[in-house]
């Protein structure tokens, strides 16, 4: 049973996590201890809410530094919703600028549909060989609510490196970054513990990814 730390940093929707991973099969703790976090099989950076107070409350428990030496040592990390966010350089908000964990290159910022917050059942664009969508059809639906989303991907190919898997959704014609495979981090706009059947199996392939 895959041991998995729900990274406790004063965000909401910790206890929804812990559940749906649960279901799923990992053994789960709800916690801020660093140790717990960085010797952990998966750490799982849930979010809602502001960008800004997201960061405050990570840097808080020094949760930037515990991603970066999970990272470093190749182990999975999987940030959700606000906790993909705060993965990226910025998020601009209210025209106030926050500085995010750095992992990706990127802005978050805010969406430019006709209806916002983007709140609902929507579809995503895997590319191919993505191993956290897989055995889910093209047409499955996960659940959103946000406002903000990263609308363009700036990370650079490199020769020697091999580039992450980039999923992307479209919200009345607004396209931005649903989730991302980088080697260990992985990375959902939606919430899978929202998002039912379809949820509880990415939830199984990103646990797989763990042994």
């Amino acid at each position: 049973m895959a041991r998995v730390v729900v990274l406790d940093y004063g965000s909401g929707n910790l206890r929804s996590a812990e559940r749906a991973l649960q279901r799923v099969g990992a053994h789960v703790e709800v916690t801020s201890d660093a140790r717990a976090a960085r010797e952990a099989d998966g750490l799982v950076v849930p979010g809602v809410g502001a960008y800004a107070a997201c960061m405050e409350g990570l840097n808080s428990v020094r949760g930037a530094r515990i991603i970066g030496e999970r990272l470093a040592g190749g182990r999975p990390v999987l940030g959700i919703c606000v906790g993909m966010q705060i993965l990226f350089e910025r998020g601009i908000e209210h025209g106030v600028l926050t500085e995010g964990c750095g992992e990706w290159p990127g802005t978050v910022e805010r969406l430019e549909a006709p209806i916002v917050p983007h709140m609902g059942w929507n579809t995503v664009r895997a590319p191919e060989g993505s191993k956290l969508f897989a055995g889910l059809d093209a047409d499955t639906r996960f659940y959103f609510v946000h406002s903000y989303g990263v609308r363009k991907w700036e990370l650079e190919a490199a020769d020697h490196i091999k580039p992450p898997l980039v999923t992307w959704a479209d919200h009345s014609g607004d396209e931005f970054v649903a989730a991302v495979e980088n080697g260990p981090l992985w990375a959902t706009q939606f919430h899978p513990e929202k998002s039912g059947d379809a949820g509880a199996q990415l939830l199984r392939n990103w646990l797989t990814s763990l042994v």
